[in-house]
């Protein structure tokens, strides 16, 4: 071997005994616990999709920053990923030779006592000769691991216990593992979609990509492999406190699988999920769609039934209303570029007495109101540049293409209509609640949710359990008695006195009490 490459391979192993020792994999832990401190603080695309829209729109510089660096992908991240990785390499490094060790611990008899047992932290001498047979019985009672070795004149008694701190830690180091695993399978076989699904058969969905209103997909996931089935909202159900706070929400749905259209149906509540093949739905938040009408000067009337997003907990919600479509010549069929209309509003669910007429002041339909900008030219639709459904276009606002049509916002209430000046109208016809929903495959949380149970189970003993070592050595002339902790406790002075005490025949009753100790 060339001295180049010696050298390689010398730096190599000093890199991998690095990566692989305990204490590298104690600061990978670490780091990784810090690493997901961002997926608590910020709210999560696969968890909520309404709350990282409305991070958006209250942090407009801050959350693309955010974005660029998977603020709102953590756990999927190629940073996370890359900690977990090293995480899953040193610990399975490190933790093979311990495991073999382990194994050759529990095959090997406790070891022999020095032979000046007097130099252990834990000594006594008797003059009397103890029974072999007893005190071997009486240790096994104990839950020692017992040997004893004849010796000619003498009998060896070598016990050994708290073998399980030792399991529990490579128990719940391995747990680790395994939930590494477990995330790193979710991440490769996962999938999720988001969906904002309004009330009535126009509002029905089925299980594709474009149905979506954001969706993520695992490494190894395609389009094909979405499980096919389809939901339907009928009705959705809101239980508010007089304070505002929600106390149930209920989506009932139908839905339909294996390519057949929604009928049979379910309850949706939170925490409690629709369970499909190959696909578990849940309900997020909910929310209400207004439903426009437009009549143009032609006499056409277009109706849009929108999501409006809720910015607030007594559900006042913003959102737009747009008719690309509208004021057509039917003579010709040419649309008029400049006569496009859209529409920006605030919903409020119950409109308060006095104005300004801006926020709701409960969040049931007891006085609903919608108050409307309305604007008139070129929505940019025409483009074909992707535009928010919940907006109308600031752009072609700022730069003239989009004229306010009256300075004076309108609130209508349900039923009223709103004149514009070219003749043309705008009415409010209703309400429709919406739910919202995660529709998510994660193939890997049992394998998660198992393991974390095992890294408790293994927590415990690993916490809790001493490992100590107890040795008789019955002479001729007497009985030695020997004590060391592997790893130091305040009781282990009480429990060696007891064995002790116990194998000599003493009667720990009637010994006075030492002074200085504490009694029982």
């Amino acid at each position: 071997m060339s001295k180049t490459r010696r050298k390689i391979v010398a730096i190599v192993r000093r890199w991998w005994r690095q990566l692989t020792s305990m204490r590298t994999a104690l600061v990978l832990l670490l780091i990784l616990a810090l690493a997901a401190v961002p997926g608590s603080l910020l709210p999560q695309r696969n968890l909520n999709i309404e709350q990282v829209r409305r991070y958006f729109e209250e942090n407009p510089d801050l959350a693309p920053v955010l974005d660029r660096l998977w603020g709102f992908d953590v756990y999927s991240s190629p940073w996370f990923a890359a900690i977990y990785l090293l995480l899953f390499t040193s610990l399975v490094g490190c933790l093979l030779p311990r495991l073999r060790e382990f194994i050759t611990s529990l095959r090997t008899p406790p070891p022999d006592a020095p032979a000046r047992m007097s130099i252990l932290p834990q000594y006594r001498e008797s003059d009397d000769r103890a029974d072999a047979e007893e005190a071997a019985r009486i240790l096994r009672k104990d839950r020692f691991r017992v040997s004893v070795r004849d010796r000619g004149d003498s009998v060896m008694i070598a016990a050994e216990k708290g073998y399980s701190r030792e399991a529990g830690n490579l128990l719940f180091h391995f747990s680790l593992i395994g939930l590494l695993v477990g995330m790193a399978f979710g991440s490769l076989y996962g999938w999720y979609g988001n969906r904002i699904l309004v009330a009535g058969e126009d509002g029905a969905f089925c299980n594709t990509l474009q149905q979506y209103d954001e969706y993520g997909l695992g490494a190894n996931v395609t389009s094909t492999d979405l499980p096919p089935f389809c939901l339907q909202l009928d009705e959705f159900t809101a239980v508010f406190l007089e304070n505002g706070q929600p106390t149930q929400f209920i989506a009932d749905l139908q839905y339909g699988q294996n390519g057949q259209i929604p009928s049979e149906e379910y309850r949706l509540e939170v925490n409690h999920p629709l369970e499909l093949d190959g696909a578990t739905v849940f309900l997020l938040g909910h929310g209400y769609a207004p439903v426009i009408s437009y009549t143009d000067r032609y006499g056409t009337t277009q109706t849009s039934t929108t999501a409006f997003l809720a910015e607030d907990g007594m559900l006042t919600s913003t959102g737009a209303a747009v008719f690309p479509d509208a004021n057509v010549d039917p003579e010709t069929g040419q649309p008029d570029p400049n006569a496009q209309i859209a529409f920006e509003g605030i919903f409020m669910p119950t409109v308060p007495e006095q104005p300004p007429f801006t926020t709701s002041v409960a969040p049931e339909l007891n006085n609903p109101g919608l108050m409307l900008v309305g604007y008139r030219g070129d929505t940019g639709l025409d483009d074909g540049q992707p535009q928010s459904v919940y907006s109308v276009n600031a752009e072609q606002i700022a730069d003239g293409s989009l004229e306010v049509i009256d300075v004076d916002p309108k609130v209508l209430a349900i039923g009223e209509s709103w004149q514009l000046d070219d003749g043309t109208s705008v009415t409010f016809e209703g309400i429709l609640p919406y739910a919202v929903l995660q529709v998510r495959d994660d193939p890997g949380e049992l394998t998660v949710l198992a393991f974390a149970i095992t890294v408790l189970m293994g927590l415990l003993p690993a916490l809790t359990v001493r490992r100590r070592r107890f040795w008789v050595r019955i002479g001729p002339d007497g009985t030695e008695f020997g004590g060391l902790a592997r790893t130091e406790f305040d009781g282990f002075g009480e429990e060696f006195d007891r064995l002790a005490d116990t194998i000599s025949g003493v009667d720990r009753s009637e010994q006075p009490e030492k002074i200085g100790s504490l009694s029982q």
